[in-house]
């Protein structure tokens, strides 16, 4: 019940907490999104070439590298018709449960804390809930590598398997893979630098596994960060010209 209600809830706010959170980045950080209008209908070309619940994963290297990614998929008039539009996204509980006003945004942002490396039955509870909600045909946000990463790059020796998971749990589902990132980004970072402009590149892909258990999700989540580190070499190609 609690699920349905914050659903209920953060549909109804979609158009305020998107309209702040872009007001803060565009204007307040001044952060800029050169091809914005290409990716976005990139995004919806994507969206149309299948059918299955959706789960965005993408490289990590900032603290709001998920409102980032959501700014750059859908204008706020459209995920407001469309909420699906708008994805869920599981942060880290450790990083707000400290700060009621950032755990009340984070409830009305669509936002299911998950405690890193917590109990077994936590976590659990929290993947649960994922896959209730791409059965009912919202979107998943998610950074397969388990945090930030250290190396400044896609880390494809160090990942966690629960998006892995995830897909395994949830059948017909599609992984958008996002590679994101700021030209000034060097290594990771709580905020990418004030001004910034970010190139960005994605692409759909249905991960599988013939090994069921850990086994398989490893395996997926192994699929999914490569083709982020693939992505990675584009991006780097780009930069060099």
């Amino acid at each position: 019940m609690g699920l349905w209600i914050q659903r209920l809830l953060s549909r109804a706010l979609i158009p305020v907490s998107y309209f702040f959170a872009i007001v803060w980045m565009k204007f307040g950080r001044r952060y800029q999104i050169p091809a914005l209008r290409d990716t976005r209908r990139r995004y919806r070309q994507l969206l149309r070439e299948g059918t299955g619940p959706v789960v965005i994963c993408g490289n990590h290297l900032t603290a709001i590298d998920s409102l980032l990614i959501m700014w750059a998929l859908a204008p706020g008039w459209r995920a407001s018709l469309k909420p699906s539009l708008m994805p869920w996204n599981l942060p880290d509980k450790q990083n707000f449960s400290g700060n009621i006003y950032i755990r009340f945004l984070c409830y009305v942002g669509r936002c299911l804390p998950v405690v890193r490396k917590g109990p077994r039955d936590e976590v659990r509870k929290v993947l649960d809930k994922v896959g209730l909600l791409l059965r009912s045909g919202d979107s998943i946000l998610i950074f397969p590598e388990g945090g930030r990463s250290r190396l400044g790059r896609v880390d494809t020796e160090n990942f966690s398997y629960g998006v892995g998971g995830i897909v395994q749990e949830v059948p017909g589902a599609r992984v958008l893979c996002v590679y994101f990132r700021g030209r000034e980004q060097k290594d990771f970072s709580t905020m990418p630098e004030k001004g910034d402009k970010f190139y960005i590149d994605m692409k759909m892909i249905k991960p599988a596994s013939a090994s069921p258990g850990l086994r398989g999700a490893r395996d997926i989540s192994g699929q999914i960060v490569h083709s982020l580190a693939e992505m990675e070499k584009g991006y780097y190609d780009v930069a060099r010209q």
